[in-house]
């Protein structure tokens, strides 16, 4: 079984950025360094497309001691663009996870370039199945930053064993919220957790807790 934790940093009010997707940065420089530190201690790191094109980010290890993991993007037409720094680099693989959707050409160039692409199934809503690239994965650990959709998905179908979360001293309003529908009717379909804790890190709060 795969071993999936979801970390990411939201506002009191449980916003993983503003309603134009300002998230830079929500969580202080000690929670930066946790996230940091939560990558080197997995051998996968995952996001969405969409977070990809609106932060362009590099998903390495910058900030603690440690290897980055192979960074996974979910991208069921290949919409990623060709100058991401996940594909320019070079400084952990990438594997691009795709469906029959995405053109041949995009698959084929991205190939060239000594990218990993793989076509899973789509899901319910046609994009890119999270959990057969969860299954792909198995035995490695795989931690998911992002954004709201993917971290939806993941908790919605059960597949997350950790949840870290970052809760900075700001309220955003109206903004992306960072979890979505759930299909939560009643509290007993709520998620509930074995074990968990919270501490301080600076300014922000951290929950740290096991499902």
């Amino acid at each position: 079984m795969t071993r999936v934790t979801v970390h990411y940093a939201q506002s009191l009010d449980g916003r993983l950025a503003t309603r134009s997707g300002d998230s830079q940065w929500i969580g202080g420089p000690a929670s930066l360094r946790l996230a940091h530190q939560l990558r080197a201690e997995h051998q996968n790191i995952l996001v969405g497309v969409r977070t990809v094109i609106a932060d362009n980010p590099r998903l390495t290890v910058r900030l603690v001691e440690g290897a980055s993991p192979r960074r996974i993007v979910l991208d069921s037409t290949l919409r990623l663009p060709p100058g991401a720094n996940v594909f320019t680099d070079g400084a952990a693989p990438t594997l691009i996870a795709t469906t029959r959707r995405a053109p041949s050409e995009r698959v084929h160039a991205l190939r060239e370039r000594g990218i990993d692409v793989v076509e899973v199934p789509e899901d319910e809503c046609g994009r890119t199945n999270l959990k057969s690239v969860v299954e792909l994965l198995h035995p490695e650990s795989l931690l998911i930053e992002g954004g709201a959709a993917v971290i939806t998905s993941a908790l919605r179908q059960r597949l997350v064993q950790r949840l870290v979360v970052c809760i900075a001293p700001l309220v955003i309003g109206q903004g992306i919220e960072a979890v979505g529908d759930l299909h939560v009717q009643r509290l007993s379909q709520a998620l509930f957790f074995q074990t968990s804790c919270f501490r301080l890190l600076d300014d922000d709060i951290i929950f740290d807790g096991y499902l």
